[in-house]
C-alpha cells in the first residue's frame, strides 16, 4: 500500500484523497475512458475516521449519512434481472422507513463498480472505483432531473414541499474491502468548496465516441477542516446510505465522497466489489 501511516487503534487512518485544484474552463471526467477526463487533481493526506467506533455514529440528519442493517433476499448482485424485480423494492422500503418520506422512486440502473485488481471490471459500463472527490449531482442537476419525473408520471408532485436525492451503497465481496467508500461530513463543506464539473457517460464499447449523455456534478477543493469517515470490513447485510442533493437546505446535503486505499487492508484479499442504487424522496411536510 502507498498510503502514510495507519493509527495503531484503527479508530483512524490516513489516506491519500484526490481533491480538485484550479484550472482554467470547467472541469469534466468520463464513465469509461478517463484518458478524457479534463481534472486537475491535487492529492492531500487527511485523516478518516473509523465511523463504526464513533461515540456518536453518523446520521443522515447531522453528517448526511449512516450504515444500516439491511439484509438482501439476492444471492447474486450482478444477477441484473434479480435485482430489477427484487433490490429495486427492497431499496423502496429501506428508504421510505429510513427517511420517513411519502413518497419514493427508485432509479431502476444499478451501477456495479469493482476495485481495479478485479476482472470483473473489464467491459462493463461505469464500472471502477470513483477515485476522486465527487458529490454526483448539483443542485442545478437534481432540479433537472426532478422536472423531468414531473413531466413523466401520474404523481401529483405538487402535494410536496421537498424532495432530497440519495445513493444507497454495499459491497457483495467479504471483508475486509481494499477500496471502501470515504463520505465528508456535509457540514464542513463550505459553499466555496464546491466545483462544478460536467459527468459525461460514454459507451464502454465505442472509445472516442461522442458521450450518450451527462449532468452536472460538484468536485470538492481541499480544505484541511473537512471531516471524513468510512466503514472498514462492510458486509453484504449492510447498507450505506448518504445524501446528494436535498431541496430544503437547512437539512443536510451534497455529501462528497470517494474510493480510496484502506492501508490497514492486508494484501491479497479479493477485491472490492459493490452496488449502488440512487433513488429521490419526496416530502409532504
Amino acid at each position: 500500500m502507498t498510503l502514510a501511516s495507519v493509527h495503531p487503534d484503527r479508530q483512524m487512518v490516513r489516506g491519500r484523497m484526490a481533491y480538485h485544484g484550479e484550472m482554467e474552463g470547467k472541469p469534466c471526467y468520463f464513465a469509461n475512458d478517463h484518458s478524457r477526463d479534463v481534472l486537475n487533481l491535487e492529492h492531500h493526506e487527511m485523516d478518516i475516521a473509523n465511523a463504526r467506533r464513533c461515540a456518536a455514529p453518523p446520521t443522515l440528519t447531522r453528517e448526511g449519512f449512516c450504515l444500516v442493517q439491511h439484509p438482501s433476499a439476492i444471492a447474486d448482485f450482478l444477477d441484473k434481472d434479480a435485482v430489477k424485480a427484487v433490490h429495486i423494492g427492497e431499496v423502496h422500503d429501506l428508504l421510505l422507513r429510513l427517511t420517513g418520506a411519502d413518497h419514493v422512486e427508485v432509479g431502476e440502473n444499478a451501477i456495479l463498480r469493482f476495485a481495479e485488481s478485479s476482472n470483473e471490471a473489464e467491459g462493463r459500463d461505469n464500472s471502477r472505483p470513483a477515485r476522486f472527490i465527487h458529490v454526483d449531482i448539483s443542485e442545478d442537476a437534481a432540479q433537472i432531473f426532478a422536472a423531468k419525473r414531473q413531466n413523466n408520471s401520474d404523481v401529483d408532485y405538487a402535494q410536496f414541499r421537498r424532495y432530497a436525492h440519495y445513493n444507497i451503497w454495499r459491497t457483495f465481496s467479504p471483508p475486509p474491502q481494499d477500496v471502501p467508500l470515504a463520505l465528508c461530513d456535509s457540514t464542513s463543506v463550505l459553499p466555496g468548496d464546491l466545483i462544478r464539473a460536467d459527468a459525461l457517460f460514454d459507451p464502454v464499447d465505442k472509445p472516442g465516441a461522442p458521450p450518450i449523455f451527462g449532468f452536472e456534478g460538484f468536485l470538492l477543493r481541499h480544505n484541511p477542516d473537512h471531516r471524513w469517515y468510512y466503514y472498514p470490513d462492510m458486509t453484504r447485510d449492510e447498507a450505506l446510505v448518504f445524501k446528494t442533493y436535498d431541496s430544503d437546505r437547512t437539512h443536510p446535503c451534497l455529501v462528497p465522497h470517494t474510493g480510496f486505499d484502506d492501508p490497514t487492508c492486508p494484501d491479497g484479499v479479493p477485491a472490492r466489489a459493490s452496488i449502488e442504487i440512487r433513488a429521490v424522496a419526496f416530502f409532504k411536510n
